[in-house]
């Protein structure tokens, strides 16, 4: 039992399981900012374009039984705005990971111009090999 919470201290406390959980904690929030956007901007408005008809309510009656088809669409629409969000987001995040590393990253250096004798040395063995 010592050598397994021994194993299991050394999991816990690599690197990657920590960013991992980090990753996971911050995850949840940004996706509580992203619903919230969705729900109550995004929705809204895309509702408000449809004539205030709410598209979760939408439903078939089939005999005594309602279809509900507006909440499996709800969802649809839910999912791809929060993808395209998402999508725009890490976009610009990229843009500007790219705007940096850009000016981080050292301009090439042009070739020395090589000294008249060494220049004439590489000749001679060219010449020379042939």
């Amino acid at each position: 039992m010592k050598g397994f919470m021994k194993e299991f201290k050394e999991f816990i406390s690599k690197g990657n399981v920590m960013d991992m959980a980090v990753g996971i904690i911050i995850g949840g929030a940004f996706t509580a900012i992203v619903t919230a956007l969705v729900d109550s901007i995004l929705m809204p408005l895309i509702g408000a374009l449809c004539g205030g008809l709410s598209v979760a309510d939408m439903s078939i009656k089939v005999g005594n039984a309602a279809i509900g088809y507006g909440a499996f669409l709800q969802a649809i629409i839910d999912f791809l705005l929060v993808a395209w969000v998402l999508f725009m987001i890490i976009r610009a995040l990229n843009k500007a990971k790219a705007a940096v590393v850009a000016e981080e990253e050292p301009a090439p250096e042009e070739p020395e111009e090589k000294p008249a004798d060494i220049a004439l040395l590489e000749e001679i063995r060219d010449l020379l090999k042939k």
